[in-house]
């Protein structure tokens, strides 16, 4: 359809997967009130995912945004991570719930 998801090349929990628009938008600044049901269907795709690859405890996901300049790839890509209980040291620093870099 008009959304990809794939593993991440550098895994931050046991399952880590970026669900990625087809059409291209340049990072989460540039989302408006339109693209909310894209996000919204993003975060469907994530939790699919999750649970075709055996993982059903939603409570324990981690979805968000990276923020500029804390993105690595200037295409939106969200970041699904389960389960975020056993995110490592580094992993729950880089992925922090609405901090600085890092928007849920």
């Amino acid at each position: 359809e008009d959304l990809v998801c794939f593993r991440d090349i550098r895994p931050g929990a046991p399952h880590h997967y970026l669900v990625v628009p087809a059409e291209h938008l340049g990072n989460c600044k540039t989302l408006r009130a339109e693209h909310a049901p894209l996000v919204k269907r993003m975060m469907e795709v994530g939790k699919a995912v999750l649970q075709r690859n055996n993982f059903n405890d939603l409570n324990d996901v981690r979805m968000g945004f990276h923020w500029p300049p804390f993105c690595s790839i200037s295409h939106l890509h969200l970041h699904v991570l389960a389960p975020a209980s056993q995110l490592g040291f580094l992993s729950r620093l880089i992925y922090r719930i609405n901090s600085y870099w890092f928007i849920t």
